[in-house]
């Protein structure tokens, strides 16, 4: 149990693997009490390394028995939310299904996280980030102009689309259940939450400013002044200069008299102009390249690698990355200047927490 402008809310989040942790590890990062279910018989002494669990408490409980169920129903007849990550019917099939849940606990926000969602042609198929986001249009848009669509991590699905909706949604819920309402089902899919996340590229190609082809747009690498570029030590750099005062800084900078570039938003120009930046780019190390556009308005940054982005000078000014236990990892986001978030702790061991969660939570024998 940390700080933060949650303290006080009480979340019960069944185990499960990616999103859904995610979101139980950014309620948690602000001060909310998560305690996680695990499966009982898989319990193991210590912290771990996962760094989603972090500032979580953990109980193991064997949910196949009636013992089980119960002490779940008994803790969420305390809790102020739930967060769960199965198919749809598993819960349902369990015995705590939101019927039965809510029969109990009419307050609770009941938050579900699914790919697919809780309906629809595929809601019971097997699926993962990747596929979730295919069927919504973003993952067609991203790639190489004469290649295929490239899978953007698993970011835009399970993360972006899935945790962040998921925690938007139940945080809603509660706000509403404070403000007098019932409890809720919140029906997270990462298929929705992705669509979502494209709004703005489904409003520029309504007004014929996107168009399906990869790689020809401007924000998709098809702009020669948005783009990656390799340097001469093989690292990369990253240039956005898309208002015409910081394309005519990226252009003084770069030592580019070609006039040629002076016609900025000619689409016709953006390969060739590509290439001659590219050739530009390579003739300097990325240190070079930082020492001549980092802290301008060019709108410039290094592409930084998971191991250098935690000793980079603007991360290690806002502590954006801490260590906890030797392992490095983000801090909390975003941050909040009267109730700030921080992390609870390491991530528990599965079942360490029991007798603890039980006590604190006024359910002990």
């Amino acid at each position: 149990m940390g700080q933060g402008p949650l303290q006080g809310v009480r979340i019960v989040e069944f185990a499960g693997i990616g999103p859904g942790p995610f979101c139980g590890m950014l309620l948690a990062d602000l001060g909310a009490d998560v305690v996680r279910i695990d499966r009982a018989g898989t319990e193991r002494p210590g912290r771990s390394n996962d760094v989603m669990s972090r500032g979580k408490r953990s109980v193991a409980l064997d949910l196949k028995s009636e013992e089980g169920i119960a002490t779940a129903l008994d803790l969420l007849e305390q809790a102020d939310a739930l967060i769960e990550g199965f198919r749809p019917g598993v819960m349902e099939r369990l015995g705590l299904g939101p019927e039965v849940v809510l029969s109990r606990n009419e307050k609770l926000v009941y938050g579900r996280m699914t790919g697919w969602g809780q309906f629809g042609a595929l809601s019971h198929a097997a699926g993962h980030d990747l596929n979730y986001i295919a069927i919504t249009g973003a993952l067609h848009a991203m790639g190489d102009g004469d290649g295929r669509p490239r899978p953007p991590l698993n970011l835009v699905g399970d993360y972006g689309g899935g945790a962040l909706y998921l925690a938007f949604g139940v945080l809603a819920a509660l706000l509403n259940v404070r403000a007098g309402g019932a409890g809720q089902v919140v029906d997270c899919a990462m298929s929705d939450g992705a669509a979502s996340l494209a709004t703005m590229f489904y409003g520029m190609k309504a007004m014929g400013m996107w168009t399906d082809e990869r790689e020809a747009n401007l924000l998709d690498g098809g702009a020669h002044f948005y783009d990656t570029y390799e340097c001469q030590d093989g690292k990369w750099v990253s240039i956005g200069s898309i208002e015409p005062q910081f394309y005519a800084l990226l252009l003084e900078k770069a030592g580019l008299e070609d006039p040629e570039f002076k016609a900025q938003m000619d689409r016709t120009k953006w390969p060739d102009l590509k290439e001659k930046m590219m050739a530009v780019f390579k003739q300097k190390t990325r240190d070079e390249w930082c020492g001549i556009m980092e802290g301008t308005d060019i709108c410039f940054a290094p592409v930084l690698s998971l191991s250098e982005a935690p000793t980079y000078q603007h991360n290690v000014d806002r502590q954006t990355f801490v260590t906890v236990e030797g392992v490095v990892q983000p801090a909390p986001a975003p941050r909040f200047s009267v109730t700030p978030g921080a992390i609870g702790g390491a991530p528990a061991g599965v079942g360490t927490d029991q007798d603890e969660v039980m006590r604190d939570w006024g359910l002990s024998g």
